[in-house]
């Protein structure tokens, strides 16, 4: 997690992320003072639920707003390999810096055997956003991708090339017809679940398609409505825990379920509920666009 030091809104990504509201305007609100409470929060519980957190401090100069989301630029994988990935706005390439890798494999204690670059692509306007972009079943080599600006066909063959992950691909839509901006507020897979906005998938094939796949992985599916999309309720990842799986939401999004849908969250893991309503609304992005989770292997102590 890395503990920003500039967080705002980003008229840079606004654009192609109408999840971002601008900051109200009142004297006495600090968007960076309160989105500095909220992670303290998130991080904290984590930590009392017997997660390891590396928070990382986001260095002030030069500014990056979204640097609380490094989910978005980096994420690591139990072959020992970490992949770096190409962003759409400029300001966001910024977030990407080797000392977080360094702090990873050193502080954290893991084994970081190799980096793969993509960000070669940014020359070519061609970008794949992370686990934004890509929503990863790590149990089953898939990789789900909603394609969008931030989410290009060609980047995602590449990944899936070097990774040796199936790609499972579609296109959703808000209600505006506009293409949501990363997969992972349309769905998030678990290992015995998944929550996904069906109603987001307009071609009725490719939505039967993508149910039924991850029907067959043994996935019980949790569908949830184009409004509870817009209340992050698909931004979910589950975490190990050494008292067993925990299920991460955001309290916005949890308000917007329904009793069957937080039960058949429930039966899978205990849910943490994440109060962040100020990096929602300003940032865009929900608890999960928050955690670049680690399965890099530990290193072994001789």
């Amino acid at each position: 997690m890395v503990r920003p030091a500039s967080f705002g809104f980003n008229p840079a990504t606004f654009a192609s992320n109408p999840f971002q509201q601008a900051a109200d305007s009142g004297a006495d609100f600090e968007p960076q003072r309160v989105a500095l409470a909220e992670f303290d929060g998130v991080a904290r519980e984590l930590e009392r639920r017997g997660i390891q957190v590396l928070r990382v401090p986001d260095t002030p100069v030069p500014a990056k707003p979204d640097a609380i989301f490094p989910n978005n630029w980096v994420s690591f994988h139990n072959d020992g390999s970490a992949v770096l990935y190409p962003m759409l706005a400029p300001n966001r390439r910024l977030e990407r810096r080797e000392e977080i890798l360094e702090a990873v494999a050193g502080a954290g204690g893991f084994r970081l055997t190799r980096t793969i670059d993509l960000t070669h692509r940014e020359a070519e306007g061609k970008f794949l956003e992370g686990t934004g972009s890509l929503v990863l079943d790590r149990v089953n080599h898939v990789a789900y991708a909603s394609l969008s600006p931030r989410t290009d066909l060609d980047v995602l063959g590449e990944f899936a090339q070097v990774m040796d992950y199936d790609l499972v691909m579609f296109e959703a839509f808000d209600a505006e017809h506009r293409p949501v901006y990363h997969t992972n507020v349309v769905m998030a897979v678990g290992t015995r679940f998944a929550v996904i906005c069906g109603e987001a998938i307009l071609d009725a094939r490719h939505r039967r398609a993508l149910f039924d796949k991850l029907q067959a992985d043994g996935h019980v599916t949790v569908d949830i409505s184009g409004r509870q999309m817009l209340d992050f309720a698909g931004n979910v990842i589950e975490l190990s825990s050494p008292g067993g799986p925990l299920i991460v939401v955001s309290a916005t999004a949890w308000e917007s379920l329904v009793q069957p849908q937080r039960r058949a969250l429930e039966a899978h893991g205990t849910v943490i509920l994440a109060a962040i309503p100020t990096i929602e609304r300003i940032g865009g992005g929900s608890v999960r666009c928050m955690l670049a989770e680690v399965h890099l292997p530990r290193r072994t102590v001789s």
